[in-house]
């Protein structure tokens, strides 16, 4: 985590400078306390006096100004480094698709409270023991030259404040700290779930259940904070009881040396305010050190999301040449090592400005079959080739520009209807955006409508349109626009509206390249290829007409069908 700071060193540098510098300041003010009280009974001469007030004037001025520079420097430099490791987390889980190997709330806790953990480190658990070393170093030296046992019990004081307490907080605040970042992504999953599945936990009575599961994280994170309170209080009250023996220690010995004549009075007083006024810099070491644990567990949540590797090639910046269509040869995918192949060596053509569905049961591969194409993984063998490229070969953006269309489950932000379609096209003109909702059966007046969290303010067959009319606008790229790839558009819909998005879809595509992934065989005989999945392999291919008098799933799957309309696939067996 120290490491993420590295481009951001000079600057961490200049903090401790400036933190040391404070620090100093304040230790120097006391002993000029020390040298005015003690000499304040005798002659002093004007000069003297004069001297020690400007002195005390300055050191003031310095320290405030030297802690507001390392306040300044350190959290801007940490900031910067947040922002950049917050960058790389987006990025990494941009070329980590998919996410949902993190439940949403632990997700947004790693995003947060994780990413925060590196400014914790630099600035209060970095700086601070910097900054003490230097000025620790200088306070025992000047010591050491007024009375040398006096500097060595000040030295051995402040190591055991500054490095012996601080360690023994740090090994007792290991456990509560990965138990308070556990804790603290408990809180939040729950919490998060809660709010999610609010209107399906209310409707089968499991709200007072959820509500205990949230009351139970908070319980256990607020005991886990009190220990670490209890922790961070040890640690001061340590910190304090060396600094009162140090103190008590370095005055007897101060006493015995005036007593030898081998010490003035004077400097015993400057001596003594000084062991006082050490432990400053030691203070805020025990508490930094206490919440390492956390912070070091936060950190292997972080590198958890940094570390994992990408489920595709982002590829050189070389974009593909337009105008073959998509050929699939031998397309073999699966989740992870000896886990069943999700697609089985797979072939599939589409030219430019052909119409293909691709059928059938549930768990098929049909949007294992999406997610390549949209480059949200790559193959783990066989060539996905994009008018005569390698798609894993060219970066995934290039890609998407002539792979668009809409996933099985399409996002929709809360904001307005006309922001969400500028996604696709952020240049669209108003008069782009009515015609492209006009297209797809929407209200052209809809610009304004705010579409609330998930598009949870328009019904299920508005947000389908809604992401359709999205796909549909983006720009084209070739002599038939991008190819379409629809994953299940009319999932969750009622038949009658089924029905009709899949009318107004194919009225509004038409003429362009598309992919249709659907249970439904609704409209498929306006396709020109219907290719049926069974098990991740292809175990039928043709026209709808074709089809319908082979016998397998598709023919078992139309004769199912309600009569009087056309059928709706449930999910069955494969063929034989």
């Amino acid at each position: 985590m120290v490491a993420l700071a590295r481009p951001r060193g000079p600057r961490f540098a200049l903090g401790v400078l400036a933190g040391a510098t404070a620090t100093a300041a304040g230790v120097a003010l006391l002993v000029v306390a020390a040298w005015l009280i003690a000499t304040a009974a005798a002659s002093l001469p004007l000069t003297a006096l004069s001297v020690a007030i400007v002195a005390t004037r300055a050191l003031g001025v310095s320290r405030g100004v030297a802690r507001y520079l390392e306040r300044v420097v350190t959290h801007d430099a940490a900031l910067r480094t947040l922002s950049d490791v917050r960058a790389r987390v987006y990025e990494r889980l941009a070329w980590t698709e998919p996410v949902h190997r993190f439940r949403a709330g632990d997700l947004v806790t790693r995003l947060v409270s994780d990413t925060d953990a590196t400014q914790d480190l630099l600035v209060r658990g970095l700086t601070p023991p910097l900054a003490a070393l230097v000025t620790g170093a200088g306070v025992v030296a000047v010591s050491t030259a007024l009375l040398v046992p006096g500097g060595l019990l000040l030295a051995a004081g402040l190591l055991l404040g500054g490095v012996a307490v601080p360690l023994a907080a740090a090994a007792a605040g290991r456990a509560p700290g990965r138990r308070r970042t556990a804790g603290r992504a408990a809180l939040s999953t729950a919490l998060v779930d809660t709010m999610h599945g609010a209107p399906d936990l209310v409707a089968y009575g499991a709200m007072p259940a959820a509500i205990a599961r949230v009351e139970a994280a908070d319980a256990e994170l607020t005991r886990v904070e009190r220990r670490d309170a209890g922790l961070l209080g040890l640690g001061a009250g340590a910190s304090a009881l060396l600094a009162g023996l140090t103190l008590w220690g370095t005055l007897l010995c101060g006493v015995a040396a005036v007593q030898d004549g081998t010490l003035a009075p004077v400097p015993l007083a400057v001596l003594v305010l000084t062991a006082l006024a050490a432990f400053e810099i030691v203070a805020p070491l025990p508490g930094a050190a206490a919440r390492l644990g956390s912070v070091r567990a936060a950190g292997a949540r972080l590198f958890d999301v940094l570390d994992t590797p990408p489920a595709l090639n982002p590829g050189p910046a070389a974009p593909p040449p337009a105008g073959d269509g998509l050929r699939i040869r031998g397309l073999r995918v699966r989740y992870g090592p000896g886990e069943p192949w999700a697609l089985n060596g797979v072939d599939l053509d589409v030219p430019p400005g052909r119409r293909v569905a691709v059928v059938g049961p549930s768990g098929s591969g049909k949007s294992t079959l999406a997610a390549v194409l949209f480059r949200f993984r790559d193959p783990d063998a066989g060539t996905v080739h994009l008018d005569g490229a390698d798609v894993t070969a060219v970066p995934a953006d290039t890609v998407r520009a002539r792979i668009t269309g809409m996933p099985q489950d399409p996002h929709l932000f809360a904001s307005t209807v006309r922001e969400n379609l500028r996604l696709a096209r952020p240049d669209a003109a108003d008069a782009d955006l009515r015609s492209v909702l006009a297209r797809v059966g929407l209200d052209p007046d809809l610009l304004d409508t705010e579409v609330g969290p998930r598009g949870a303010r328009l019904s299920g067959g508005m947000r389908r349109r809604l992401a359709l009319a999205r796909a549909l606008l983006v720009p084209p790229t070739g002599d038939a626009g991008p190819l379409l790839v629809l994953d299940e558009p009319t999932t969750h819909l009622d038949p009658d509206t089924r029905a009709a998005v899949l009318d107004d879809l194919l009225a509004a595509t038409a003429g362009r390249s598309m992919i249709l992934i659907t249970h439904d065989l609704e409209a498929l005989d306006r396709m020109d290829e219907v290719v049926v999945l069974v098990d991740g392999q292809v175990s039928r291919r043709g026209t709808p007409a074709e089809l319908r008098d082979l016998p397998g799933w598709f023919r078992n799957g139309l004769s199912a069908g309600p009569q009087g309309r056309p059928a709706t696939i449930s999910p069955g067996g494969p063929e034989r």
